[in-house]
């Protein structure tokens, strides 16, 4: 079952949330396939880092409120040139990569994304109902860490991204093979004690990724308050760091086998957990026939044009889902025809 799991620690500035993907992560890989490396499109290490993207994109999409996108992106200098990963509110997500050369079967994050040092982490928030001149939220963080040290494994560059650019003291524990994608988080919370959550509800306070999007507007003195009291507190506070401490020591073995509550039980038998009603998450594409269409006019006619004399029909495949999308000349046609509106949806393989 694929199920996002929230949870407070009673009486203690600290939340956790625990994800599992089964099915769904599945699904994914299903619908990106070769006809090497045992049918998958992407080498096995790079298949791991989509799972724990994903996993992490949705554990970070459940910590907020915002109504949007939240889009988790890695760019190198190394054979993975992009690596990608979005989850919407209610929790569908997505993930592809774009890989343009050899994969070692053992590589790492540095192997990977960053054997020159310019690999980047991006997140961006980006409103669904964006409002005209508004612009996405978006922090970007180098791969290495503040002694310039490559960092090798995704979670350290996202505690890292936590820690610089939303004040937030992190602990993420990522795993994924071609079965299971799973995450945990564990977050000092701004708030102590029986405001976290707002009971089942998200935190969306000053200092977390939604709360940066809305700073736009500005602060009171109250709100610059609490934000320097609470940055006093990174690294410092006993409960956040004993709760971390533990957190650490869950392996990816246990994570990608264990029960979630049987995880909760080894990590934190001796803490006073509330739960809250899991989630569902699955797999989603926002991808269609009018997008790819608006797309197409996007090029223009001429080009459009060529590229149909040139090969019978203009056919576009979807990255993240593999569904291709095809127009014929009559298609391209209408797509160029003042008042008419996109092709029907005939041709589509979804």
């Amino acid at each position: 079952m694929d199920k996002l799991h929230k949870f407070l620690f009673e009486g203690l500035p600290v939340r956790g949330m625990l994800v599992r993907l089964g099915p769904s992560w599945r699904e994914l890989l299903s619908r990106r396939t070769s006809a090497s490396d045992g049918g998958h499109a992407f080498a096995a290490p790079v298949r791991a880092l989509l799972g724990e993207m994903a996993a992490a994109a949705v554990l970070m999409q459940g910590s907020l409120k915002f109504n949007g996108a939240l889009i988790l992106q890695m760019q190198g200098d190394g054979p993975v040139r992009l690596a990608v990963a979005e989850a919407l509110p209610d929790l569908s997500f997505r993930a592809t990569a774009k890989v343009v050369g050899e994969v070692p079967a053992d590589a790492r994050l540095e192997a990977m994304l960053n054997l020159h040092g310019q690999g980047r982490c991006a997140i961006t928030l980006d409103p669904l109902d964006r409002l005209p001149g508004q612009q996405p939220y978006q922090g970007v963080v180098p791969l290495h860490g503040d002694q310039r040290e490559p960092l090798q494994r995704l979670s350290e560059v996202l505690e890292h991204y936590m820690l610089q650019s939303e004040q937030l003291d992190t602990r993420l524990v990522l795993a994924a093979n071609d079965e299971v994608a799973a995450g945990l988080l564990i977050q000092r919370l701004p708030m102590a004690g029986s405001n976290n959550l707002a009971g089942s509800n998200n935190l969306a306070g000053s200092n977390n990724l939604a709360g940066s999007a809305n700073l736009a507007g500005g602060l009171d003195l109250a709100g610059e308050l609490q934000i320097s009291a609470d940055e006093d507190q990174i690294g410092r506070n006993e409960d956040y760091n004993r709760i971390a401490l533990l957190a650490a020591t869950l392996t990816a073995d246990e994570l990608l086998t264990l029960r979630p509550e049987q995880v909760l039980h080894r990590l934190f038998w001796d803490e006073t957990l509330r739960l809250f009603e899991p989630e569902s998450p699955r797999f989603a594409c926002r991808c269609s026939r009018d997008r790819v269409a608006s797309m197409l006019r996007s090029l223009g006619a001429d080009e459009v044009t060529s590229l149909i004399a040139e090969r019978g029909e203009a056919e576009v495949g979807c990255d993240f889902c593999g569904a291709m999308y095809r127009f014929d000349p009559v298609d391209v046609g209408e797509l160029f025809t003042p008042g008419r509106e996109a092709p029907p949806s005939s041709n589509q393989t979804h």
